[in-house]
C-alpha cells in the first residue's frame, strides 16, 4: 500500500452523495462573506493589532497586516481554485488527497483539526472571561468558576459551546441565519470603534512609522520564546525594524484563519464552483479593511510605546489613556459578541473536517454518518463540541494560541503546492476559477506561509513536532488500515469513472487537433 496513493476526484464527488453520509446544500455567496467575517473578526480585532504593534512592529502594525493579507490572499486564490473545482468538505484535506496522496492528506488533515480544536478552545475560553468582563459593567457579581467533583469548572465556554453545537446540530441553514446576525451587530460596533477612535488621533503618534530596532530582553530573548529564524540563523533577537514587521505578521496572521474554515463548507453550498470564490474573497477583502482601519485608529492615539509598557495591550488600553474610559465598555460588549460567532464556525469547520477523515475511514466511519432530514453530522458535530466544551472549561489553553496559526500555516502551503500539481495532473478538469500566474503564484504563497512559519517561536514548533508524531501513530496504527482504499469493493464504479475520463479527454485532444490542422480533402 503506497504512503502516497490519491484519492480522486470523480470519487470524492461520489462520495459527496453517499446515502446517509451527504451533506445538504443551503448556503449563498452571502452567507459565506459573513462566515468568513465571522471567525476572523472576533477578540483579536481589540487586541492583537495592539499586541503587535507595542512588542513588534510599532505603528507600521499596518504593514504586517498588508502582508498578512496578501500572504492569505494569495493562498486562499489556491483555496478558491479547488474549491471550484472539489466542492466537497474537508478543505485543505481533501485537496493534499487528490494531490499529494493519502499520508500528506493524513498529515493535514490533522494539521487542521489542531487549528480548529485548539481556537474552538481557545476562544470559549476567552468568551468566557469577556463574559465575566461584561457582568462587572453591570455590576453582577456572577461567579466565572464552579465546583465539579472538586476540580474548577469554567462555566462560560461550557455553555456557548453547547448553544451552538446544538444549532449545528439542527441545521447548517439556521446557523448560518444566527450567525448573520450576530456578524452584522458586531460589524456595526466595530466600525463605531474605528470612527470615534479616530477622533482622538495625533499625527505624532505615526513617528516613526517603523521604530528602530532594538534587541530583546528579558524572556523575549530565550531559546523557546524567540522565532525560529533566528534559533538557525543565530541572529540577535530583535523587537522593531523590518524583522519586527515580519514578526507582527507571522503574529497577526491569526485574524486570517477563517477563511480555509470557509472552505470546509464547500459541500454545503448553493452552486459552489461560482458562490465559493464570490464568498471566501468578498469575506477577506471586508476583513483586511477593518483591521487596516483598526490598528491606524489605534496607533494614533496612543504611542506603541504606551502600548509596549502595558500588561495586556488592546483597543481598550488606547481608549483609557486618551480619556474615553467608556469605549471600553462598548468594546468589551463588542468582544463578546465578535467571539459567540468564532465559535461557531469554529465548531461547525472542525466537525466538516472529522466528518471528511471519517468518510473516507482514516477516522471511524461511524463518525460521518448524517441526520435524516437536516443532512447535518450530528455524531461529529457533538464529540466535537463535547470535547472543546471539556478542554476549554477545565483546562489553561491560552498558551496554546501559536498552535492556531502554525496549523492553518501547514495547511496553506501543501493546497498552494497542491495546485499546480492538480494542474499538471488534471489540466482538462473543469474550473469555475484559476489562479492567475500558476505556478509563480501558488509557489509565491506557499513560500511566504513558510517564512511566516519560521518566525513563530521554537517551543510552538517544538509542540507542534509531538502533535504530528501522535497523528503519525494514529495514521499507522488506524487510518492506514482502515481507509477506503484498501476496499475497492466498496467503490466498484470508481475505475470505470477513471476510463470514461480518460476516453472523454483523449476524444477532446483529438478534435482539438483536428481543428488546428483540419484534413486535405
Amino acid at each position: 500500500m503506497s504512503l502516497f496513493r490519491t484519492k480522486s476526484i470523480e470519487q470524492s464527488m461520489a462520495d459527496s452523495e453517499e446515502p446517509g453520509r451527504e451533506l445538504k446544500r443551503t448556503l449563498s455567496t452571502f452567507d459565506l462573506m459573513i462566515l468568513g467575517v465571522a471567525v476572523a473578526v472576533g477578540a483579536g480585532i481589540f487586541s492583537v493589532g495592539a499586541k503587535a504593534a507595542g512588542s513588534f512592529a510599532g505603528p507600521a502594525v499596518t504593514l504586517s497586516f498588508v502582508l498578512a493579507a496578501i500572504t492569505c490572499a494569495l493562498a486562499i486564490m489556491c483555496y478558491a481554485e479547488f474549491a471550484s473545482a472539489i466542492p466537497v468538505a474537508g478543505s485543505a484535506y481533501t485537496y493534499t488527497y487528490a494531490t499529494l496522496g493519502e499520508l500528506l492528506a493524513w498529515i493535514i488533515g490533522w494539521d487542521l483539526i489542531l487549528e480548529l480544536f485548539t481556537a474552538g478552545a481557545v476562544i470559549a475560553k476567552y468568551w468566557g472571561i469577556y463574559l465575566s468582563n461584561v457582568f462587572l459593567l453591570f455590576d453582577m457579581d456572577v461567579p466565572s468558576t464552579v465546583s465539579v467533583f472538586g476540580l474548577e469548572l469554567t462555566w462560560g465556554p461550557l455553555l456557548i459551546v453547547a448553544i451552538f453545537t446544538t444549532l449545528l446540530v439542527l441545521g447548517t441553514e439556521l446557523s448560518a441565519r444566527v450567525n448573520n446576525v450576530f456578524t452584522l451587530i458586531k460589524i456595526a460596533i466595530v466600525l463605531f470603534v474605528i470612527v470615534v477612535g479616530f477622533m482622538f488621533v495625533k499625527a505624532e503618534n505615526y513617528t516613526p512609522f517603523v521604530p528602530e530596532p532594538v534587541p530583546t530582553t528579558g524572556t523575549g530573548g530565550s531559546v523557546w520564546t524567540q522565532s525560529l529564524f533566528s534559533f538557525l540563523s543565530g541572529a540577535e533577537p530583535q523587537q522593531y525594524g523590518a524583522l519586527g514587521i515580519l514578526a507582527g505578521a507571522a503574529l497577526v496572521f491569526f485574524a486570517f484563519i477563517g477563511f480555509d474554515v470557509v472552505a470546509t463548507s464547500a459541500e454545503e453550498v448553493r452552486n459552489p464552483q461560482k458562490t465559493l470564490p464570490r464568498g471566501i474573497f468578498g469575506g477577506l477583502a471586508i476583513v483586511t479593511v477593518l483591521y487596516i482601519l483598526v490598528t491606524l485608529a489605534l496607533t494614533g492615539m496612543v504611542s506603541y510605546k504606551d502600548l509596549a509598557a502595558a500588561d495586556e495591550a488592546s483597543l481598550a488600553t488606547a481608549f483609557i489613556d486618551v480619556g474615553a474610559d467608556w469605549a471600553a465598555q462598548v468594546i468589551s460588549v463588542g468582544i463578546l459578541i465578535g467571539l459567540t460567532t468564532v465559535i461557531m464556525v469554529l465548531l461547525m469547520g472542525l466537525a466538516r473536517v472529522a466528518f471528511a477523515m471519517s468518510r473516507d475511514g482514516l477516522l471511524p466511519r461511524w463518525l460521518s454518518h448524517t441526520t435524516e432530514h437536516q443532512k447535518t453530522p450530528a455524531r461529529v458535530q457533538i464529540l466535537s463540541g463535547a470535547l472543546v466544551a471539556l478542554v476549554a472549561g477545565f483546562t489553561n489553553v491560552d498558551v496554546l494560541e501559536e498552535m492556531i496559526n502554525i496549523g492553518t500555516l501547514s495547511a496553506f502551503i501543501l493546497v498552494s503546492i497542491g495546485v499546480v500539481v492538480l494542474r499538471k495532473k488534471r489540466p482538462d478538469l473543469p474550473r469555475a476559477y484559476r489562479v492567475p500566474g500558476s505556478p509563480v503564484v501558488p509557489i509565491l504563497a506557499a513560500a511566504l506561509c513558510f517564512w511566516l512559519m519560521l518566525n513563530l517561536t521554537t517551543l510552538t514548533w517544538v509542540r507542534f513536532a509531538i502533535w504530528l508524531a501522535i497523528g503519525l501513530g494514529i495514521y499507522f496504527l488506524y487510518g492506514r488500515r482502515h481507509s477506503r482504499l484498501n476496499h475497492p469493493e466498496l467503490i466498484p464504479a470508481e475505475h470505470e469513472r477513471e476510463e470514461h475520463h480518460r476516453l472523454e479527454h483523449e476524444q477532446r485532444v483529438r478534435e482539438r487537433r483536428e481543428h488546428r490542422h483540419p484534413p486535405e480533402p
